[in-house]
């Protein structure tokens, strides 16, 4: 894939990656996973995607590249499946890489200072996924965060990634977190109904999680992982009462829009 045409119109320039292969299934994205490329230098990360340099670690990729200022570089054709996920789940699927498009965004990540994101690389992070899921008629619930298909591996894009501002443009789920008050929380070491009914939560929404009543190291990496992108004024992984109202309006809302696409019953229990 020696050059080829941008799938987007509002890609700046074209960069290809030699590291890529075919969707398995021949199957069509249906999900967006967003990163941050967690390097000091954003040339250094793009041409590591790029398949520049001589990096011992095996070969990545991503379909698109979003620099500080907004410039967008595309690495992949979307029909090609980028290697960004890695090891990961989401909705008991491990193959992510088949079923999504991966966009890094250029940031230095929580290892090196972790700073805001830019106004304009937002915009335009933005506007890249709304042409996006208008070409592919991906659900809203399905526009997460590394963390998200691979608690307890990586943070990515963190906390700081302003999920609230793409939902109010239209991009992605979410819901106005419940604010934070002292109360019983579902922490480690507990083993009981109610975590049972948390997993069972975390899993309906889309983590690979099971149920299994006991809350060990797995259940803190995803609750820390899901206060990470809906509640990240306090990422601890402690389930306490702002987590569980804000994840239970979560669950109901995409109930409603599995609904709206015809797969379920939004009153489910």
């Amino acid at each position: 894939m020696s050059g080829f045409a941008p799938d987007s119109p509002i890609v700046t320039s074209v960069k290809a990656s030699p590291n890529h292969g075919e969707r398995r299934g021949r199957r069509r994205p249906d999900m967006i996973v967003l990163h941050y490329t967690g390097m000091e230098s954003a040339q250094a990360a793009l041409e590591r995607l790029c398949g520049v340099g001589s990096d011992p670690e095996p070969g990545v990729s991503a379909h698109y590249f979003v620099h500080e200022d907004g410039r967008i570089v595309q690495c992949v054709a979307e029909a090609r499946r980028a290697w960004h996920a890695g090891i990961s789940c989401w909705e008991g699927e491990e193959d992510i890489n088949s079923r999504s498009i991966g966009i890094e965004i250029a940031n230095p990540g929580h290892d090196f200072g972790y700073p805001d994101f830019p106004d304009a690389q937002i915009r335009q992070v933005i506007a890249l996924c709304g042409d996006i899921v208008g070409r592919h008629f991906i659900r809203a619930d399905r526009i997460l965060a590394h963390s998200d298909v691979a608690p307890g591996r990586k943070q990515d894009p963190g906390e700081k990634f302003p999920w609230a501002r793409l939902f109010q443009a239209g991009v992605g789920h979410w819901v106005e977190p419940a604010p934070i008050a002292a109360g019983p929380a579902l922490k480690p070491g507990d083993r009981s109904a109610a975590v049972s009914q948390l997993q069972g939560l975390l899993a309906e929404y889309g983590y690979g999680l099971n149920p299994t009543g006991f809350f060990g190291d797995s259940t803190r990496d995803v609750v820390a992982a899901f206060q990470r992108h809906f509640r990240p004024v306090r990422v601890d992984g402690i389930a306490d009462g702002s987590t569980l109202d804000t994840l239970e309006r979560l669950v109901i809302g995409r109930r409603f829009l599995l609904a709206a696409a015809g797969n379920v019953d939004a009153r489910a229990p």
